[in-house]
């Protein structure tokens, strides 16, 4: 777990909300919706976040309309608001997307796209396009030296997420914990993954150094998350008297990336 806790605080400070969100889309919202503030806090504390924090992160997501609590007995709970389930929908399918959907051609063009990377002269975005003269297709693999280009032209930002997923995908090789860590380490592997996925353009295959394993991310991404979820789900369907267990997993929500 330290490489993983380790890459999370190398981004700053963590955003304790947006890890509460994605706790809520990767642990939650295919079981039922609803999950008890102790499990938040024993699942959040595994990463190194304390209870304070988590309460803090709570508060904004209430006040910004994002989540609402109820309470039964001596349990209370949270669960996304509607508003907060009008936007989980779209961003759910492109974070959970099978591997295959990625473009296999692309195209530089003169004209902005609304999700292409900058390059020199112009943007590279996924294909095809209706007529070639807006520019050219790249098919196969790329030249080394484009490659080169196209990495160097990566915004800071972009270079540093992809290159720590890929550290990350490394430090998820071969691992093995009790079903809490394999929980927790699940989500901060789609934590990661859904701010690229949801800040990011799309990279062409072959563009990541070779420092970086495996050259589509998207596929590591999706075996990882594999190893990880027979564990992750059995600490789910786990509780006791304060951590009610949560609802049996709505159907298919195990074969996310197929």
């Amino acid at each position: 777990m330290s490489p993983l806790i380790e890459s999370l605080n190398a981004d700053g400070r963590p955003r304790v909300w947006s890890i509460v969100i994605t706790i809520f889309g990767d642990c939650v919202q295919h079981r039922g919706g609803h999950v008890a503030t102790q499990r938040l806090s024993r699942l959040l504390g595994r990463i190194g976040i304390e209870t304070g924090a988590l309460r803090t992160a709570l508060s904004r997501l209430s006040s910004d309309g994002w989540v609402q609590s109820t309470r039964s007995g001596r349990t209370s709970s949270y669960s996304l608001t509607p508003r907060g389930l009008e936007d989980f929908g779209p961003a759910t399918a492109r974070i959970y997307a099978a591997p295959g959907g990625r473009a296999r051609e692309w195209v530089f063009d003169t004209r902005e796209p609304p999700r292409g990377l900058r390059l020199a002269g112009g943007w590279l975005r996924p294909g095809p396009v209706a007529n070639t003269a807006q520019g050219f297709r790249l098919t196969g693999r790329l030249a080394p030296e484009s490659a080169r280009e196209i990495w160097q032209a990566l915004e800071p930002g972009h270079r540093a997420a992809l290159e720590r997923l890929g550290k990350d995908l490394t430090a998820l090789q071969g691992f093995a914990g009790p079903p809490l860590d394999c929980a927790a380490a699940r989500v901060l592997l789609i934590h990661r993954w859904r701010r690229l996925i949801l800040l990011w353009p799309e990279v062409p295959p072959g563009v990541l150094p070779e420092d970086i394993p495996a050259g589509d991310l998207h596929s590591a991404v999706a075996a990882a998350y594999a190893r990880l979820t027979p564990d992750a789900e059995a600490w789910l369907d786990s509780g006791d008297a304060d951590m009610p267990a949560l609802p049996a997993p709505a159907p298919g929500s195990r074969t996310r990336f197929a």
